[in-house]
């Protein structure tokens, strides 16, 4: 009987486990923490957002091959994951229509965390908490883990499902992106993804708290990406659907002094055909009347001002310059923006292990025999919304089918 230990109790690891001991494997799952799952816990406010109720492979984030990362996604179809989670989990899955996410029916995520370590021990799991991975090598024709203060373990084959280096209150310290270089693998740079964005000093530093559904384009020399959704207005800056979705354009272009990156936004669903219509003359209708009717005042009074447009000025006596300022300032207005909030916040950690380390079919590395990656170790990462659980489901159960087959 192959001999399997699996090295974190995230969503990948988990799943990974839960596959390698249902194809027969003596599979062991090892997590530093004293209960692992902690970002399912606190994933979509509590509520655990497991999977996306429809896929759009193409918004997906990778500096590995695109094509890899296809092969990867589709190994798992959506449609027999949820199956999985519904029959086999025994957690109902309801979906939240407006945003395409599908949440437990329960909206616990404790309820997908605690049935997936019941699976993964009603599957033979052997599971070893409070317990810290310091080191992997290559014994002969096994693996020789080392434990934190215990007897080292040896294994026929090894899964690496540490996670990266996002949220690291839950346990994420990046202890296997460095094993895994040590090993040879190629770590694509890594950086904080799904972020809130910081703006010290900006014209919005007093609107706090105002929420609204915008359209973000952020745009740097090397990359460009959109997004539409929520956008919060918090103490530091911007949080939001649509501004984590976009973040790691920023992000990156920070951490490359020789780029830049800008982003603009649309601040209703009008475009500039419908706000030119919308700003035409009307009786003795003001501007403030017409902008106030479609955004937050105050929002809409700082657009007024960075437009440089007097909200009490009639429709009729606006200039043309005056209307072509303001309809720029509402379609694709710039949002400066000076910072980020980093790891610490973000959802998902972009970079990692090169794809094409990897077999995509079984996960295998193709450097080490009987070694196999998945989670976010991995260089890929996917927007709000379902995917990156998605990713770690894919991955993990394509990991754990592999090992146990041998």
């Amino acid at each position: 009987m192959q001999r399997v230990v699996v090295i974190g109790a995230g969503a990948a690891g988990t799943m990974a486990a839960i596959f390698a001991a249902r194809g027969g494997a003596d599979t062991i799952l090892i997590e530093r923490t004293k209960d692992g799952g902690r970002k399912i816990l606190i994933s979509g406010g509590g509520r655990c957002n497991v999977l996306p109720s429809r896929l759009d492979e193409s918004r997906y984030v990778t500096d590995s091959s695109p094509n890899t990362l296809r092969k990867i996604l589709r190994g798992w179809p959506l449609a027999e994951q949820i199956a999985f989670f519904e029959q086999e989990v025994g957690v109902p899955l309801e979906e939240e229509v407006e945003s395409a996410k599908l949440f437990p029916a329960s909206h616990k995520a404790r309820d997908v965390r605690d049935g997936l370590l019941d699976l993964a021990r009603r599957s033979g799991v052997r599971l070893l908490f409070d317990t810290k991975v310091t080191g992997l090598q290559r014994d002969g024709a096994q693996w020789l883990v080392a434990l934190d203060n215990d007897v080292p373990l040896r294994a026929d084959s090894v899964i690496v499902a540490t996670g990266g280096l996002s949220v690291p209150n839950t346990g994420s310290d990046g202890t296997g992106l460095n094993m895994l270089a040590a090993m040879g693998h190629t770590i694509h740079p890594t950086y904080a993804a799904l972020t809130p964005v910081c703006a010290d000093n900006s014209a919005y530093g007093e609107l706090s708290g105002i929420s609204l559904k915008v359209s973000l384009t952020a745009t740097s020399e090397a990359r460009r990406a959109t997004a539409s959704g929520g956008f919060l207005f918090t103490h530091r800056g911007y949080s939001g659907p649509s501004v984590l979705n976009v973040s790691h354009v920023a992000v990156r272009a920070r951490h490359d002094a020789a780029s830049a990156a800008s982003i603009s936004v649309q601040w209703t669903a009008h475009g500039e055909a419908a706000w030119t219509a919308l700003l035409q003359p009307h009786g003795s209708r003001q501007v403030s009347s017409v902008v106030r009717h479609e955004l937050p005042d105050r929002l809409a009074d700082v657009l007024m001002a960075q437009a440089n447009v007097e909200p009490t000025r009639k429709l009729a006596e606006l200039t043309r310059d005056e209307r072509r300022r303001l309809i720029d300032t509402l379609v694709r207005g710039p949002l400066p923006w000076n910072g980020d909030e980093g790891y610490k916040k973000a959802e998902v950690m972009g970079g990692g292990v090169r794809l094409s380390d990897i077999d995509p079919r079984t996960m295998e590395s193709r450097l080490h025999k009987g070694l196999y990656l998945c989670g976010e170790v991995l260089d890929a990462f996917g927007p709000i919304g379902g995917y990156n659980f998605f990713w770690a489901w894919v991955t993990g159960r394509a990991a754990g089918q592999a090992v146990a087959a041998g």
